[in-house]
């Protein structure tokens, strides 16, 4: 492994979201963040509820590093639930602002959330194309 290379600073950032968060909102449940060894890419494990379904899955962050070439600027994140469902994000922090892009930077569905209370409540809207999205509310309750 090459010692040099480091974690993005926007990686770097998510590390206030480590720790177990209880969502409601739109979504109702428990999702749980932890860095995977060498802290190049963070792991969500997702049980939600949505729409009376039970959703389960686990979403890789981290900055895209194809073989062979240097470390994209953005981070990345493929979502992988118990639905079938792939989905790829971009996650933005921005000091206490967080967007999630759903898909490319700039999509028209997004999530633009506040973490307040010490870092400790993350509320923001779930915004979707056409109208329609949620609004969002996870408290962490476990480091």
């Amino acid at each position: 492994m090459n010692k040099s290379l480091q974690p993005s600073d926007d990686l770097q950032a998510l590390d206030r979201l480590i720790g177990t968060w209880a969502v409601t909102g739109g979504v109702e449940g428990t999702v749980r963040y932890e860095w995977m060894p060498g802290r190049f890419f963070l792991l969500q494990h997702v049980e939600l509820r949505q729409y009376g379904q039970e959703i389960t899955g686990f979403e890789v962050i981290g900055n895209l590093r194809p073989f062979g070439e240097p470390a994209g600027a953005e981070v990345w994140s493929r979502f992988y639930d118990s639905t079938g469902n792939t989905l790829d994000y971009v996650y933005e922090p921005d000091g206490d602002t967080l967007t999630i892009w759903g898909g490319a930077k700039g999509s028209p569905a997004y999530f633009r959330g506040t973490l307040t209370d010490g870092g400790n409540t993350l509320a923001g809207d779930w915004v979707y194309p056409g109208g329609g999205g949620y609004h969002s509310v996870s408290r962490r309750v476990a480091d």
